[in-house]
């Protein structure tokens, strides 16, 4: 996106990163994690602190992957994005069908390593200035110090555009999900990194045959129009406020 972020200036932006410990075993074609903190830098001095996001998720537990492990690589990303956001999100591994297809050996956290982790997590989080929130993961670290009231708020979103505005009532995207989401952008079985934890892909073989189809000069993500498409207008409508405010 880096070519590109001119063209992007006139919109109002709030980026997520992950930034993750895991090896090239289990996310084989993640770029390497230094780079990544590198381009996470560079986006927040682009954008502004109130304009980035880390997320630090899924959350699984291995031989490899021990808590130790977890808690010593957090303290390490943390301390290596402190100033460049205010925000770290974490969500423990959700075992959905296509995780358990792909990933047959992972297993669930129990409560007693949800709350280690969380309340050592919340404590490495605020000692490098940030707040921590879990993703849909209810409220049970909410006394330690987390906020879950929500990983994407209108008050995030004023903070990263420097402007009120008037919403409407809307759901979330899913049950467990305080967000405020307006629409969500991308397409299941189309991301190359492969990850093992994926939920948004069913194999790795249909994630290539879709690859095969891209087109850069198609308005579409996945290949062109076919005979049996449907396409919809999303209508679109401003929500800032257009008085100023001194402060937000």
């Amino acid at each position: 996106m880096f070519p590109y972020m001119e063209l992007l200036k006139a919109y109002g932006q709030y980026w997520f990163l992950s930034i993750t410990p895991y090896g090239k075993d289990i996310e084989p074609n993640v770029p390497d994690k230094h780079l990544l903190i590198e381009h996470f830098k560079h986006l927040s001095m682009q954008l502004g602190v109130n304009s980035i996001g880390w997320r630090y998720d899924p959350i699984f537990l291995s031989e490899r992957y021990s808590k130790d492990y977890h808690l010593k690589a957090f303290e390490q990303i943390a301390t290596a994005l402190e100033g460049y956001t205010k925000t770290a999100v974490i969500s423990f591994v959700d075992l959905y069908p296509k995780v358990r297809r792909n990933f047959p050996e992972l297993k669930a956290l129990v409560k007693e390593d949800r709350l280690l982790l969380g309340k050592a997590m919340i404590e490495i989080a605020r000692s490098h200035g940030m707040t921590l929130k879990p993703c849909a993961e209810g409220n049970e670290l909410a006394e330690y110090g987390a906020d879950c009231s929500g990983c994407m708020l209108i008050n995030d979103y004023e903070k990263a555009i420097g402007k009120r505005l008037h919403v409407p009532k809307k759901k979330g995207a899913r049950a467990a999900c305080d967000c405020y989401l307006s629409c969500d952008i991308g397409a299941y079985n189309s991301c190359k990194h492969l990850c093992k934890y994926c939920y948004a892909n069913a194999e790795p073989s249909i994630v290539m045959k879709q690859s095969r189809l891209h087109d850069p000069k198609s308005p579409f993500l996945i290949g062109n129009y076919e005979k049996n498409d449907s396409i919809h207008d999303v209508p679109q409508q401003s929500w800032v406020d257009g008085q100023m405010s001194l402060e937000l």
